[in-house]
């Protein structure tokens, strides 16, 4: 669910991982990493049941489940080093910036770059391009 094109089934996923973690239940590793991500995101804690919220980047709002997502994706993409040479990338950017979370906001706008471009265009995702916005925050 946490992969669905149904905006409102995903929310409730993530809203539901959160209050099973409050509730201390038991949690699938998906749901564990995506606790994980939330903890590290306290300003968040408050929006996460509120599934049906609409979020504006022109006004300069942050959609909470966009941002949970993101770092969802790239650290999938980290696990399994897709595309190939990310992972190099991180540790370059983790030895520029030393501090593991500051690193993955700058990764997850790229990210965000990559698919707002490939929507807008209509086209297919381009890796190569990604890959140097991500080599040229090493810079």
């Amino acid at each position: 669910i946490v992969f669905s094109q149904d905006r409102t089934k995903q929310r409730e996923f993530l809203a539901s991982c959160w209050q099973k973690n409050l509730n201390k239940e038991y949690l699938e590793p998906l749901e564990q990493q995506l606790v994980f991500i939330i903890q590290a995101h306290p300003e968040y804690h408050h929006l996460i049941n509120d599934v049906n919220s609409e979020y504006s980047p022109e006004q300069g709002e942050i959609n909470p489940f966009l941002h949970i997502n993101l770092h969802l994706a790239l650290k999938d993409q980290l696990s399994i080093n897709q595309p190939i040479g990310i992972n190099q990338i991180y540790q370059d950017l983790i030895k520029k910036y030393k501090d593991l979370h500051e690193v993955e906001h700058l990764m997850m706008e790229c990210i965000a770059e990559m698919i707002y471009i490939s929507q807008k265009n209509n086209t297919e995702i381009d890796e190569d391009a990604y890959l140097n916005n991500l080599k040229n925050l090493i810079n």
